[in-house]
């Protein structure tokens, strides 16, 4: 099969191949695996904090990618739920223990053995991949192959951000960055919450123009002051300035929400947070950490039943390289989405 191959860690500012592409042996699954050849794969900015380091895989080569369509050519002996010919998705979540607390009480996504498809196991940027039984999700009808792969990370994640907000309709949301997730996350708001009232941040110009399109109330750079305080705001961005310009934006008593794996920049990165002017009135600031298996079925339900509509750039399992480095510089419109061959 053809891959695409993380062998090195690499600044994407110096490099524009980090990946390359490979002739690998097609996986053999596991008794409670199964074997799927891939038809879409998402392409995050979480491979980029894997590449360049911030979320490093514990070991190279990998294969990166973690928003996975495909449909299944050979089960393990021990798979019952399951059958040739499904359509299913992979998602950030590859596995976790199912035994710690935080597994037993709905809480996998902080499971000290959570494992993540593409950086603790090989992923979606290839042919095909092998997945456990209980990790993979049915794909509905409404969606294309393309439309779907973006649903599993961007969407998920999105929606997972969107419930710790605690929105109430009626109020007012801010969204600072928008990408693949910012711009699902507007769409839920609207179907879920009709009379909130939304705000982007972003200091793209063109991504300002699209969340113009798709219905902000208003849009600015990131560091501009919102006409009105915002009960809730998600942050997307790859970077601290944001957060702390978020943070002078937000009501009193409001919530800012941070979905982000990792942050760029020093890892000992002041914030220069004034108590007063960001943190004083009982703000909160809560960061989203990976996902559950429930928050990615029960999103998809979400997403068929309001026919959300994903904005996706489509490029070859072999331009892979050309969309992280249009991804790295801001070039964004929705989602980038591999199509596998």
């Amino acid at each position: 099969m053809k891959a695409m191959v993380l062998k090195a860690l690499c600044n994407l500012q110096e490099h524009s191949m980090p990946l390359t592409l490979m002739d690998l042996p097609v996986p053999i699954p596991g008794e409670r695996e199964v074997l799927l050849k891939i038809l879409a794969c998402g392409i995050c900015h979480t491979e980029l904090d894997e590449i360049e380091g911030r979320a490093p895989p514990p070991y190279l080569p990998i294969i990166p990618g973690h928003q996975v369509v495909g449909r299944i050519e050979a089960v393990g002996s021990k798979v019952s739920t399951l059958k040739l010919g499904d359509r299913v998705g992979v998602a950030w979540i590859f596995s976790a223990c199912g035994i710690c607390k935080f597994c037993l009480n709905g809480f996998e996504n902080l499971c000290p053995r959570f494992a993540a498809t593409g950086r603790d196991a090989n992923g979606g940027y290839a042919q095909y991949m092998t997945v456990p039984e209980a990790f993979a999700y049915a794909i509905p009808k409404a969606f294309s192959d393309l439309q779907a792969a973006p649903l599993l990370c961007a969407g998920a994640i999105g929606y997972r951000s969107l419930r710790m907000t605690g929105l109430k309709d009626g109020q007012r949301l801010g969204l600072t960055g928008f990408g693949a997730s910012a711009h699902l996350v507007l769409q839920m708001v609207q179907y879920q919450y009709p009379n909130c009232e939304i705000y982007v941040f972003a200091r793209n110009a063109k991504e300002r123009s699209f969340a113009e399109e798709l219905g902000a109330v208003w849009t600015g750079d990131t560091i501009e002051r919102a006409p009105h305080k915002l009960d809730s705001i998600i942050d997307t961005t790859p970077a601290w300035e944001p957060v702390v310009e978020a943070l002078v934006n937000l009501e009193s008593g409001g919530r800012l929400v941070i979905n982000a794996i990792r942050k760029e920049g020093d890892k000992r990165c002041l914030l220069n947070l004034d108590y007063a002017a960001h943190l004083w009135q009982e703000k909160e600031l809560k960061s989203v950490a990976n996902i559950t298996r429930t928050d990615i079925t029960d999103f998809l339900h979400l997403a068929a039943k309001m026919n959300i509509q994903p904005e996706i750039q489509t490029f070859a399992l072999e331009q892979a390289n050309e969309a992280l480095i249009e991804l790295k510089m801001g070039k964004i419109r929705g989602a980038k989405v591999l199509k596998i061959d």
